[in-house]
């Protein structure tokens, strides 16, 4: 690894990794914005090595109201009780868990899901976007940046390209890629050890990924929407966390209007708390849920 960033005029000391919240990546802020310089080359011609593309490590500490373990995550049994026997064996065995695929709708909680794994891991999580990945020089950089037992997302991974999948392929199975140094008849290939990683793609459009690309994920799942009493669960959780008072009536309520999405609920509970305490006197009950919907947000 050395030799190849002497090759590439980079240095060798370790850059520093800024600790950064899932929340301002998902909205497109991140410590690692680096903009390349110039006009972007294809990816099957930009071999350069640079630094790694927006990305960020997690800690749980910054996941607040989100849970850390399988236990603690609500619903989606067929998928838990699936993970739970397959990390039990991968840390018994000591090797890294097998490439999981994670998809589904937006709001059903593919990223809460993969920090899950990594905490279960014990791993470091590394999370990007396949937007963020432009050129075989940002894929090289990010793979080439992580530790052995590292937990990489790429969220979207359906939007990654073909020709920087054809580089996935062998870090992937085998740990390894293979990289051309130079241009014309100087050019020549290098190939690098990776550190065993895993690596978890999630996605809203599985069926727009190349039959091969998801066959290269040993363990694949599609979360499926929450039934209402999953979701009144969640949502009393968070009334818990939040200090929030609300009567088993009105939390089921929200249940059924947020139609299997968590992500829904989560958003209904905080307009209506808004009114609740605006008009009412803090507390959350039927009669407010339904006054709320009506006169907030529309719904009869």
């Amino acid at each position: 690894m050395d030799i190849l960033r002497r090759i590439l005029g980079i240095s060798s000391r370790k850059q520093e990794r800024p600790t950064e919240s899932w929340e301002s990546q998902r909205s497109g802020r991140s410590g690692f914005n680096t903009e390349p310089t110039g006009q972007i080359a294809e990816p099957e011609l930009s071999n350069t090595l640079t630094a790694p593309p927006s990305s960020v490590i997690e800690e749980p500490a910054q996941l607040p109201l989100r849970p850390q373990r399988l236990n603690d995550f609500i619903g989606q049994h067929h998928i838990k009780d699936n993970l739970s026997v397959y990390i039990k064996a991968a840390l018994r065995r000591g090797d890294p868990l097998d490439h999981v695929l994670l998809s589904g709708p937006s709001g059903f909680g593919k990223a809460i899901l993969a920090h899950v794994i990594a905490n279960e891991l014990g791993a470091q999580l590394r999370f990007t976007s396949a937007p963020e990945i432009r050129k075989t020089g940002d894929l090289a950089a990010l793979l080439t940046n992580l530790q052995e037992g590292d937990v990489l997302v790429i969220d979207e991974i359906h939007r990654l390209l073909p020709a920087l999948e054809e580089k996935l392929y062998p870090a992937m199975e085998d740990f390894s890629l293979d990289l051309l140094i130079g241009l014309g008849p100087a050019a020549r290939s290098i190939k690098i050890e990776l550190p065993k990683f895993t690596l978890i793609g999630t996605t809203e459009h599985v069926g727009l990924m190349r039959q091969r690309f998801m066959k290269c994920f040993g363990i694949s799942f599609r979360l499926r929407p929450y039934e209402t009493e999953e979701l009144q669960v969640l949502i009393e959780q968070m009334c818990d966390e939040l200090g929030i008072v609300i009567d088993g009536g009105a939390a089921n309520i929200i249940a059924r209007r947020a139609l299997g999405s968590p992500k829904a609920a989560k958003s209904l509970l905080r307009r209506i708390r808004d009114y609740a305490e605006v008009e009412f006197d803090g507390r959350i009950t039927k009669e407010v849920v339904s006054e709320a919907l009506d006169h907030m947000i529309g719904t009869d």
